[in-house]
């Protein structure tokens, strides 16, 4: 199996709720394990809390969260960003909307100098997701002017 890198996200006590949304967002299967199942905490008051869970999403695409026990410090995140990228306009524009939509947009999604579409926000659990849809290649039926195809 060759190595993967993935995003694993850190909450404090809303790790479940972070990946219904995402799974709402995304679709695919959730898989999710609490404290109590594995009898990692001692605090009943974690028991019910996420010790890890794993949204694969039809794409292949994988994010995983937990929630930080009160044993560890948490920090929220600060200083990265998930990206999320391609081609499929429609796609991505539904994330961005499901994204920006809960949370707060720091970047529209609009035409970047470099051609593509790019956008930024923070969801309402505070990750910072960014939002790049790649332009249509020149010459693209679908994205050309009538006066274009007719070879006007």
């Amino acid at each position: 199996m060759a190595a993967t890198i993935n995003t694993y996200l850190n909450f404090k006590d809303t790790a479940r709720e972070a990946m219904d949304f995402y799974q709402s967002v995304f679709g695919g299967e959730l898989q999710r394990s609490t404290f109590a199942d594995f009898q990692l905490s001692e605090d009943p008051a974690e028991q019910h809390k996420i010790m890890h869970s794993m949204l694969t999403t039809p794409s292949g695409q994988v994010l995983m969260a937990a929630d930080t026990p009160d044993s560890m410090e948490y920090t929220p995140p600060a200083g990265h960003s998930v990206s999320i990228s391609g081609d499929d306009e429609t796609e991505l524009r539904g994330y961005w909307d499901a994204l920006a939509g809960s949370g707060t947009e720091i970047l529209p999604l609009a035409l970047a100098p470099w051609g593509d579409s790019f956008g930024m926000c923070v969801d309402r659990f505070g990750v910072s997701w960014m939002v790049s849809i790649a332009a249509a290649p020149a010459g693209d039926a679908a994205t050309a002017r009538p006066a274009d195809v007719a070879g006007v």
